[in-house]
């Protein structure tokens, strides 16, 4: 009834006149959609198991059959349990990934690169689009920092969980005697909020820095000060933008910015209000280790679910979604999920 309801809507010869709202309303029919075709999906799975049982009883199929029908159930039946963890608004926006090289000089600036890059091909494999925002190269190699915004439904919802320090145990391609190096790079991730979601800043409270670009862009860049710092004055959080030649487009980013940081403040401060003990576990644990990668052992385990695997090529090349539905699951049900 919802989406036959917002689609007459869009039947309306007036119905992009106002774009922000006519936008909203295809976001929320599209979502809606997404919904009610993975219920269906799971629904048939169910009826498929029960009518090839029924014909298994009378000899008229295989074992083979129904067990092929029943596993492929199970996945469906998992996929529509993760996916209803994904249940708060802020799940369904977009989001932004920074990462910083901790202490560790350029073993920790090449251990930020493997984690750009290991993000980079997660998006590329889940149908989500990236656009690096900035980036900060390391003196020898790697990166010093990156940020990046990565696109698509329930892209936040997702990586929600990556806040923290990540940990890399390997021998060291940059030490001469080959010994046995730790390095350790932090992940941040906030949500984009969109038009659904208004944000009051008062252009009191704001303090305005320019500065000269430091990244890569051409002599334009670095000679002017195109470069744009925002510091919210209530509560410390500050935002810059630099990517742009244009010292007014570098403004509007650096504001959209800052108002992903209050709306995420916001947040923990509703987790916290609603339940002390459920915004412990839900709450983003900013300097806390969440997850080991121990290369020439050959496993990564996420220290918060105990979620463990023995293949880290593969997860360095973007295979996390175990990962990531492990803390979702964890998060739901208030307890960590068995290997």
């Amino acid at each position: 009834m919802q989406i036959s309801d917002k689609e007459a809507l869009t039947l309306d010869p007036s119905f992009w006149d106002n774009p922000k709202r006519a936008e909203s309303i295809l976001k929320e029919i599209k979502l809606n959609k997404f919904w009610v075709g993975l219920f269906q999906e799971a629904e048939q799975a169910v009826e498929d198991v029960e009518v090839l049982y029924d014909f298994w009883k009378a000899e008229e199929t295989s074992e083979e059959e129904v067990d092929t029908a029943f596993e492929k159930a199970k996945e469906v039946l998992d996929e529509l349990e993760f996916r209803a963890t994904l249940n708060k608004k802020e799940d369904e926006l977009d989001c932004i990934i920074e990462i910083n090289a901790g202490a560790g000089g350029t073993e920790s600036c090449d251990w930020s690169s493997m984690l750009e890059r290991m993000y980079i091909m997660w998006a590329e494999k889940n149908d989500f689009k990236v656009k690096v925002l900035d980036r900060q190269d390391g003196d020898v190699a790697g990166i010093k920092s990156v940020e990046m915004e990565i696109s698509g439904d329930f892209a936040y919802g997702m990586l929600k969980g990556e806040n923290g320090v990540h940990r890399l145990v390997r021998v060291s391609p940059f030490n001469a005697q080959g010994k046995r190096m730790t390095s350790f790079s932090s992940v941040f991730v906030h949500p984009v909020i969109d038009d659904s979601i208004e944000i009051n800043i008062n252009t009191a409270d704001l303090k305005w820095d320019t500065f000269r670009a430091s990244g890569a862009g051409g002599q334009h860049v670095n000679k002017t000060e195109s470069a744009v710092r925002v510091t919210h004055i209530p509560t410390g959080l500050v935002a810059e933008c630099q990517e742009e030649r244009s010292q007014h487009m570098n403004r509007d980013k650096a504001m959209q910015k800052l108002k992903n940081l209050l709306y995420e403040l916001e947040l923990q401060k509703q987790y916290e209000e609603k339940d002390k003990v459920e915004a412990g576990k839900m709450k983003n644990e900013w300097g806390s280790q969440i997850r080991s990668y121990v290369l020439d052992d050959r496993w990564v385990k996420d220290l918060r679910s105990g979620y463990k695997v023995h293949n880290p090529d593969n997860v360095l090349d973007g295979d996390l979604n175990g990962f990531l539905k492990s803390f979702l699951m964890m998060s739901s049900l208030g307890k960590p999920q068995e290997d």
